[in-house]
């Protein structure tokens, strides 16, 4: 009887002290004037708590992402994506943290560019093609596949290979970038990455992701290196540790983009192939906006078609012309394209 007595009265206690607890947690939630709590760049975001038990509440501090923000304000200067947005409410002699997430949109739609091909050259039609850059006027190129990664120095208007450096059977070559004269290169579920001297193609390093899901592409600014994973983010990388210090999301006006791939830095912006899409998404690098998209799907049934033919993958900048090279997944075929708007 006494222990009965003892495991009812625990009961009790412990069922009180969950219902404290869910009282605890039901005093307060934040509230928006944003449709699904998403919210476009120039608009206007007003905050406030339900308080559904009548708390007296004495003051409350709203953050996005840690840094403070007032009740009602317009959305600017804040990058694109999914943030955290959190509330401390302070009432009576206690406080309370709520927090949600808020969507920030673009403003505009992306627009439209359209291209026209200058030039075409020859390409290695077995080259599994993950990234290319031109860097001293020289063309480089990383492809993929297990058995078959390299990484090489290309003479684009012969398709000729100056230099080569086959990976190991272990990884999957994807996305590179030149910096420095170091060449960056990723691999894509192995959490490696290499450097290389660009004049030797000699292995000076190698550093394992943070955050990143996988490795697809890598560019650079001149200053520091971004990379994407096959989602929509896109890390910032310092260069000289290669630890992601930051991350911008690629939304348009509606939404997310993920199958971010290959990417190129071009004129202030970011290029970048969406994966099985045949086209290329220009990306702010500031805010993460979608702001233009290409469609270069017609390019693919200009190559010499194949059972081995894939997407197109592979988009480079040459300064020297200043023209836009992009190719495809053993792809016969390199082209040369001026961009302008539609």
């Amino acid at each position: 009887m006494f222990k009965f007595f003892i495991i009812t009265m625990l009961s009790l206690l412990l069922l009180t002290c969950g219902n404290t607890s869910n009282a605890v947690k039901n005093n307060f939630s934040i509230k928006t004037n944003a449709k699904n709590n998403s919210v476009a760049i120039g608009e206007t975001l007003n905050l406030s708590i339900k308080n559904p038990n009548k708390k007296a509440i004495t003051s409350v501090t709203y953050k996005i992402d840690g840094k403070n923000v007032s009740d009602s304000f317009v959305v600017e200067n804040l990058k694109l994506g999914v943030h955290n947005l959190t509330a401390t409410i302070h009432y009576n002699d206690a406080s309370e943290e709520k927090s949600t997430k808020i969507t920030i949109l673009n403003n505009n739609p992306p627009k439209i560019y359209t291209y026209k091909i200058v030039n075409e050259y020859p390409h290695d039609i077995t080259s599994y093609t993950q990234g290319l850059e031109f860097y001293n006027g020289d063309l480089y190129e990383s492809t993929g596949q297990y058995g078959e990664s390299k990484l090489r120095k290309v003479d684009y208007k012969t398709g000729n290979i100056i230099q080569n450096v086959n990976l190991t059977r272990q990884y999957f070559g994807e996305g590179l970038t030149v910096l420095n004269d170091k060449i960056y290169q990723l691999t894509w579920q192995e959490n490696t990455g290499f450097v290389y001297d660009v004049n030797s193609l000699e292995k000076t390093g190698s550093f394992k992701y943070g955050q990143s899901k996988e490795g697809w592409g890598i560019c650079n600014d001149g200053r520091q290196l971004y990379k994407s994973d096959g989602t929509e983010n896109i890390w910032l990388l310092n260069p000289d540790t290669q630890a992601e210090e930051s991350k911008i999301q690629a939304y348009t006006n509606k939404g997310k983009i993920i199958g971010l791939n290959e990417m190129e830095w071009v004129n202030g912006k970011i290029y970048v192939n969406r994966y099985q899409k045949n086209g290329v998404a220009i990306i702010n690098p500031v805010n993460g906006a979608i702001e233009g998209v290409i469609d270069f799907s017609p390019l693919k049934k200009l190559v010499t078609q194949h059972q081995g033919l894939d997407v197109l993958n592979g988009i480079a900048y040459n300064p020297e012309t200043k023209t836009v090279f992009v190719t495809g997944k053993r792809w016969d075929k390199v082209f040369e394209v001026e961009i302008t708007e539609k």
